[in-house]
């Protein structure tokens, strides 16, 4: 399918989607421009976007994939590809991994996680397999056994080892501790979530020869979001043009982020997606300009709608949903996820705000992060994997949270790690 115009899209939506028809409603019939349309409002993208009577999608679902995002068990999120889509965006995404450094005959091992719905093994065997170079595929996932995934790099000579930061670091880990190590691996690519500098030395023992390259920038929600750029910055990424249009947006005033180096939060447009339409969707990350001008900007974290915590990735309103719910005496007067690294690990603190901290929050902070846990059991079993820091809870006065130095809205995200 050729690339649609954005008036032909905005056209398509309103008239096939309700959710669209009501958030358009007040715009003209033409002359619309991009900045004309609101940011999608998260929370009211979801709320329409149910298995069953989906007000969302512009077609019956009769023909598409499906995957599942971050979404709580209670508030579980799905996104929609008709194989057309499919087959477009690993197309676009696998010429990508040419410039993250694929190249001809490279044998590569996909270590992404398949199965309940998760796209990444699925999306990353299909790019590729789409991939314009040739290359050796060998789709061994990343629940196997370490020691046969170890031995399937050796036997194969594999040069090339695709996964999250998390399963490259575990099984570097493993390896370094079994005084083993894969020379013949020339590249990591990684998604997912960030690497971390001090995630280099673990993978330069098991990987001596290796370079870490990010191996693009995507979301099985948002879809395609920047390609890698050469270079040792790994957080660097060009749009994926002409299949998407990105922003970078004020996070107080939403609007366009012009110069360098000026964060903001970045929204995609995607002028292929018609059935689960994206019109200046908000990706869930901040993001500064590099070179506007050729589309470059520099990922520097997780924005207010969604927070990534090693593997696990949890939506802000979900956790604030949970904690409402379960603190039925409304001792809680305010929110903040907060992203630390400790000990080589991400975690996530629940920082809460009564009006006198003391011991008797204890027991309700622990029903809390409980409560949390229960409905992101993948925080609990990655924790207990040792991929990422337990949950923990943090008690302060309402004036302790942090808020936006200019206009003193409460900042619902506060990511503490290092953005290099």
């Amino acid at each position: 399918m050729p690339v649609q115009s954005l008036a032909e899209l905005i056209r398509f939506a309103r008239t096939n989607s309700p959710f669209y028809r009501s958030l358009y409603a007040h715009l003209p019939e033409t002359g619309i421009r991009l900045t004309d349309l609101p940011v999608v409002p998260q929370a009211d993208f979801w709320r329409a976007n149910t298995p069953r009577d989906n007000g969302l999608l512009t077609a019956p679902l009769d023909e598409a994939v499906v995957f599942r995002s971050g979404g709580t068990t209670g508030s579980p999120k799905f996104s929609y590809y008709t194989r057309t889509e499919w087959r477009e965006f690993t197309t676009a995404f696998g010429a990508g991994l040419v410039t993250a450094g694929l190249r001809a005959g490279h044998r590569v091992a996909d270590l992404f996680y398949a199965g309940d719905l998760y796209a990444s093994f699925s999306f990353i065997l299909d790019s590729l397999h789409r991939c314009p170079v040739a290359n050796v595929r060998l789709p061994l996932g990343g629940a196997a056994p370490w020691e046969s995934t170890a031995a399937t790099l050796e036997d194969f000579g594999v040069q090339v080892v695709a996964g999250t930061p998390t399963t490259l670091c575990s099984l570097a880990e493993r390896l370094a501790a079994a005084g083993r190590t894969l020379p013949e691996v020339e590249l990591l690519l990684f998604g997912g979530e960030c690497l971390f500098g001090d995630q280099l030395p673990l993978l330069k023992a098991a990987f001596p020869n290796a370079l870490a390259r990010s191996l693009g920038y995507a979301s099985v929600d948002a879809g395609l979001l920047g390609e890698a750029v050469p270079g040792e910055d790994t957080r660097v990424h060009r749009a994926f043009t002409p299949h998407t249009l990105v922003e970078i947006l004020d996070d107080e005033t939403d609007r366009a982020v012009e110069d360098a180096g000026v964060p903001g939060r970045l929204v995609v447009t995607d002028l292929r997606r018609r059935l689960m339409p994206v019109l200046r969707y908000p990706a869930g990350d901040r993001a500064a300009w590099v070179d506007r001008a050729a589309g470059v900007f520099r990922i520097l974290g997780r924005a207010e709608e969604g927070v990534r915590v090693g593997p696990v990735s949890l939506y802000t309103q979900d956790v604030h949903d949970v904690v409402t719910a379960t603190d039925t005496d409304g001792d809680v007067a305010g929110l903040q996820l907060v992203v630390r690294r400790r000990d080589g690990r991400d975690g996530l603190v629940l920082r809460l705000a009564t009006a006198e901290p003391g011991a008797r929050h204890t027991a309700l902070g622990e029903a809390l992060a409980g409560a949390v846990l229960a409905q992101r059991p993948l925080y609990a079993s990655a924790a207990t994997a040792g991929h990422v820091n337990a949950l923990t809870v943090e008690w302060v006065r309402h004036r302790d949270l942090a808020v936006n130095s200019r206009s003193g809205k409460l900042i619902r995200v506060v990511d503490e790690r290092p953005h290099s």
